[in-house]
C-alpha cells in the first residue's frame, strides 16, 4: 500500500487517494474485517450478518457510489456504556455496516501517510502496539531511574476535539478533496438517539467509529512532542497519558497542564512516586 501512495505524493501532501478507498479489492478486505469484528447494527439495522450474505453486492455499489461521488454517510446511532473504572456513562457511536466498511477502507489508505510520523513512544490504537507494552516501557524507565508516574486523562476528549482543526492536520498531508470531504461528512453526520432524534455534530469524532482512533492520534500527536521533561508517554486510549519522568527537580504536578494546556481540555490526574532504587 505505502509503495502504491507513494506515486501521489507531490510537496510533502498526498493526492489520488479516493480511487485507492474505493477499489473494490480495498473495500472487500474491509468488509471482511468488519464481518469478523461483529459489532451492533445501526440506525438502518443492517447487521455484519446481512453484510457476510450480500458481500460482493455490497462492495459493488459501494465502489460505485464513491466513484461517482454518489455515498452519503448515516447517521451514527448513540448508546451509552458504563465507562471502565467509574460509574459513569460514556457515549458510544454505532455507524452503520456499511459506513463502517468505508471507514475501515479509508484508514488502510490513510494510516500508513501518518503512522510513521507519530511519536515513538505513543501506543494507542496503533498496529502492533498495545498498552501492555507501553506498561513494560514504564516499568523499564523506573529501572533505569525515572523518579514520578504521573497519569493524565483528557476529559471528554473524543466528543470535543475542534472539527475544524483536526479538518486542517488532516489536510496538511492529504490533498486529495474528495477524501477530505468525505471524512468531513463523517465528522458531521450527526448522531441519532433513543427519545431524542437527531442531533447535529459541530464538534469531536465519535468514539466507536473505525476512523475515529486514527484521527484522535493525529489531532494528540503534537501535544505528545512538548513531553520533553518527562522522557516518555503512554496513550492508551488517545486521552490518556502515562508519563515518567527521571527528574526529581520536576514538580509533577505542572506535567499534565504543561503538555495538554494547549489543547483546551481540561486534565484529569494523578501522581504517584516509582517505587525506590
Amino acid at each position: 500500500m505505502v509503495a502504491t501512495l507513494e506515486r501521489g505524493i507531490e510537496g510533502g501532501k498526498w493526492y489520488s487517494l479516493i480511487d485507492k478507498v474505493c477499489r473494490e479489492g480495498t473495500l472487500r478486505k474491509a468488509a471482511q474485517a468488519v464481518i469478523r469484528n461483529q459489532g451492533a447494527a445501526g440506525v438502518d439495522g443492517q447487521t455484519t450478518e446481512r453484510l457476510k450474505a450480500q458481500v460482493e453486492t455490497t462492495v459493488a455499489l459501494l465502489s460505485r457510489q464513491l466513484r461517482e461521488d454518489r455515498y452519503t454517510p448515516r447517521p451514527v446511532k448513540r448508546v451509552w456504556i458504563p465507562k471502565l473504572g467509574s460509574q459513569e456513562l460514556r457515549p458510544l457511536g454505532i455507524p452503520t455496516v456499511r459506513d463502517r466498511v468505508v471507514q475501515t477502507a479509508l484508514v488502510y489508505v490513510l494510516e500508513p501517510i501518518w503512522e510513521s510520523g507519530f511519536a515513538p513512544h505513543s501506543y494507542g490504537f496503533r498496529p502492533g502496539r498495545n498498552a501492555q507494552q507501553a506498561i513494560s516501557r514504564v516499568e523499564a524507565l523506573l529501572q533505569q531511574g525515572g523518579i514520578w508516574i504521573v497519569d493524565a486523562d483528557l476529559k471528554g476528549y473524543f466528543d470535543t476535539i475542534p472539527q475544524d482543526k483536526l479538518l486542517a492536520a488532516v489536510a496538511a498531508k492529504v490533498a486529495d478533496r474528495r477524501v477530505l470531504k468525505l471524512i468531513e461528512s463523517y465528522l458531521r453526520q450527526g448522531v441519532m438517539e433513543t427519545g431524542k432524534g437527531w442531533t447535529p455534530t459541530e464538534r469531536g469524532t465519535p468514539q466507536g467509529a473505525v476512523l475515529s482512533p486514527l484521527l484522535a492520534n493525529l489531532y494528540l500527536d503534537p501535544l505528545a512532542a512538548r513531553l520533553k521533561r518527562p522522557v516518555f508517554s503512554q496513550l492508551v486510549d488517545e486521552s490518556e497519558c502515562r508519563a515518567c519522568c527521571n527528574d526529581y527537580q520536576e514538580q509533577p504536578d505542572n506535567i499534565p497542564n504543561a503538555v495538554f494546556g494547549a489543547s483546551g481540555h481540561p486534565v484529569n490526574y494523578n501522581r504517584r512516586q516509582g517505587p525506590p532504587r
